[in-house]
């Protein structure tokens, strides 16, 4: 991340991220965070268990389409 988030950013960011129809690239594409900032963000956003939910999802969806987050 080249410039500090604002609070909309993140917000903007963590529910674009868990919507199952926007991809990684999407996102870095129009905030200007890679993949894995990405995941620190939803990581220090959500609660640890949601956390590892929304991975899991992320991982399963990303098994069965070649284009998926």
């Amino acid at each position: 991340m080249t410039a500090p988030l604002s609070p909309a950013q993140i917000s903007e960011i963590v529910e674009m991220a868990l919507s199952d129809h926007i991809s990684f690239t999407q996102i870095s594409a129009q905030h200007g965070v890679t993949p894995d900032e990405i995941k620190i963000i939803m990581r220090t956003q959500l609660k640890p268990g949601s956390y590892r939910a929304w991975r899991k999802r992320v991982r399963d969806f990303g098994d069965r389409r070649e284009h998926y987050k």
